[in-house]
């Protein structure tokens, strides 16, 4: 019986095998130029990735090095050694920064992704008067740049009395009208009337269909909403330097700022910004990675071509 196994599965390999082949033989000189081109420009855009990492790891020797190599011949840690113990015996220690960074990007995604599905929902699911008006304003809104709207956020958010506050960090991200326009239209295509109408004569309530039947269903686009604001409040520093006076509340991308800005740029510090750059850079590529394949459907959906 295990030598019939084996031999079912040996022919099985080699049937696989020769699909691929037959798969390579019908790919035409245009298809395999094209595919070739395409792997090098692949790994072209690789390319900043790979010296961000390995720049990170240089020693200080290797750092100033004409012209620059992308590879390291002496990797060390000692650039993120530097970087913790640089402030550790400060006033406000880089780890804080860090921790603020985590905190405040970790409930920016929960509430952008829960405000913004809360919208899209009725927005394309009920019928209720000026629900036009409201997607227009809200399309509308699309053409605005953010740094329009820092005076009357400042306003908001010191009228509330939430400065040197994690609200005041995660309040200006909320109204996020491209999170909306993207899960409204993943909604309005991707979530069958038929089933919510079910669902209700069932004795679903608004709620219980909400969590239940629409979330689920719009996985990708919530998926794609989370990488969004990932990416936008972890390396975002527009609100520590509006809204938070308190050293201790800000983030780590404004520390990671201060050293182009507060003149600590010197040979001594090139290491430390290395090494804080992958890390301000490394939880951006590993959220992006887990969530990509959600991407496509997204966008296949709100109409994006």
């Amino acid at each position: 019986m295990a030598s019939t196994a084996a031999t079912s599965r040996f022919s099985r390999m080699l049937s696989s095998v020769g699909l691929r082949r037959n798969r390579l033989n019908k790919i035409d000189g245009f298809q395999k130029v094209l595919y070739v081109l395409l792997t090098l420009i692949g790994l072209f855009m690789v390319v900043p990735i790979v010296f961000l990492f390995t720049n990170a790891l240089k020693p200080v020797q290797e750092l100033f090095i004409f012209p620059p190599r992308i590879y390291v011949e002496d990797p060390t840690l000692q650039n993120f050694k530097d970087l913790f113990l640089l402030t550790a015996n400060s006033v406000v220690p880089a780890t804080r920064y860090l921790f603020n960074s985590i905190v405040v990007t970790t409930l920016t995604v929960v509430g952008v992704v829960m405000v913004s599905a809360l919208c899209a929902y009725p927005l394309a699911k009920h019928k209720f008067p000026g629900r036009d008006l409201l997607f227009a304003t809200l399309l509308l809104s699309l053409m605005f740049a953010a740094e329009t709207v820092n005076i009357p956020r400042y306003l908001v958010v010191s009228n509330l009395g939430i400065m040197n506050t994690y609200l005041g960090h995660i309040l200006p991200h909320l109204a996020a009208p491209v999170s909306v326009f993207l899960m409204r239209q993943f909604v309005d295509q991707g979530v069958p009337n038929e089933l919510l109408e079910a669902a209700k004569v069932d004795g679903a309530r608004e709620l219980t269909v909400f969590f239940r039947i629409v979330i689920p269903l719009i996985m990708p686009a919530v998926a794609t909403v989370a990488i969004l604001t990932f990416q936008s409040a972890w390396t975002d520093l527009t609100t520590s330097r509006l809204f938070m006076q308190d050293e201790s509340m800000k983030t780590f991308p404004f520390f990671m700022n201060t050293f182009v800005t507060g003149g600590a740029t010197g040979i001594a510090r090139q290491g430390v910004m290395a090494a804080s750059g992958l890390v301000l850079f490394l939880p951006n590529l590993l959220f992006f990675l887990f969530f990509q394949r959600k991407v496509i459907a997204t966008m296949a959906h709100s109409g994006i071509k």
